[in-house]
């Protein structure tokens, strides 16, 4: 009798742990949040502006740090394997002024991104659930038109934009709350596009102005926020 009673509880205790790993990977989620950008210049500099659009005293400087956000759909074909879809934008002013100098009238710097791909996901006994991504699709680069002024001599820009291909390859970690509730801590991605940069500025400032700037850049973007489960 005590070895059925055992033997029953054994098979129940399997039971449940088998349906709360099925309950604990869920078919979609959907996930929202802010990222931080650190976008690869291409080699663009402060000085190579100055010289480029015959700048004395040099007034410009370049910026790095985009501010934006990012979205995910996923579904999960099984307990390892998903498909995901990936969705960013990030906004800045990749052109800046110098230390101690006035500008006005710089543009406006923006990206988004449209990336899908497989995601390997590994749940484990705890809340936590780490994941890793190969996404593939499109990234599509502007800068707004303007006159830039308080510098030797005003300097206009026209609007410009460029779609390439893009890759990100990366990984993350969700901690779940509850069973339709995440909060994915940390999300560290490879975002590689393949902008041609002297395109790029030459577009917007004057054809032939830029030369030797990189034509395929890799940024570093970091994302969290929240998962809903379902």
């Amino acid at each position: 009798m005590i070895r059925l009673a055992v033997a029953t509880i054994a098979l129940t205790t399997l039971i449940g742990s088998f349906a709360f790993a099925q309950d604990s990977t869920p078919k979609v989620q959907v996930f929202g949040g802010y990222s931080l950008v650190n976008v690869d210049n291409g080699g663009l500099t402060g000085t190579i502006m100055d010289v480029n659009l015959r700048q004395r005293n040099g007034p410009f400087s370049t910026a790095s740090t985009f501010n934006g956000w990012n979205a995910e759909a996923q579904y999960n074909a099984n307990r390892w394997v998903g498909i995901v879809a990936d969705f960013g934008g990030r906004y800045g002013t990749p052109i800046t002024a110098s230390s101690g100098v006035k500008l006005s009238g710089l543009p406006n710097g923006t990206g988004y991104s449209f990336l899908v791909g497989p995601v390997l996901s590994y749940r484990t006994k705890s809340r936590m659930t780490l994941f890793v991504h190969a996404l593939f699709g499109l990234d599509r680069a502007s800068l707004s038109a303007s006159t830039i002024s308080g510098g030797t001599s005003p300097v206009s820009s026209s609007a410009t934009n460029y779609t390439d291909f893009a890759v990100a390859l990366g990984g993350g970690l969700d901690y779940r709350v509850s069973r339709h509730f995440a909060l994915r801590l940390a999300q560290l991605d490879d975002l590689e596009t393949t902008h041609n940069l002297n395109k790029f500025y030459g577009s917007a400032f004057g054809t032939g102005l830029f030369y030797g700037l990189a034509t395929h850049e890799r940024n570093l973007r970091f994302s969290a926020g929240v998962a809903l489960r379902f």
